[in-house]
């Protein structure tokens, strides 16, 4: 959910939020009460109608993300050791293909 939330190009709301990681609002609304009562997210007013918020991610909660990539980063770098220089090349390539035809 979080990482949902700190790529989003705007606030969301939470059943957007909950389409966007494939769970029913009732769930998605426990993962983003989990996420403020953390202090990585917060809910501020939509300015698109009063009525309702929309969830942005704090300063805390995109330091989080950063970390947790970095460290997969590393973790993936210590796995491609394994390989020889030729099989990381052609991984690089395939992955790039792959994440040229992934859906938005």
């Amino acid at each position: 959910m979080l990482h949902a939330i700190v790529r989003a190009e705007a606030p969301r709301s939470i059943t957007d939020l909950g389409h966007a990681i494939g769970v029913d609002q009732p769930r998605a609304s426990r993962l983003v009460q989990s996420l403020a009562d953390a202090g990585l997210v917060r809910r501020i007013p939509d300015p698109t109608d009063g009525r309702r918020v929309v969830i942005e991610a704090t300063k805390a909660g995109r330091a989080h993300i950063a970390a947790h990539a970095e460290a997969r980063a590393a973790e993936v770098a210590t796995a491609a050791e394994a390989l020889a220089p030729a099989e990381r090349a052609e991984l690089a390539r395939l992955l790039a293909k792959l994440a040229e035809a992934w859906p938005a």
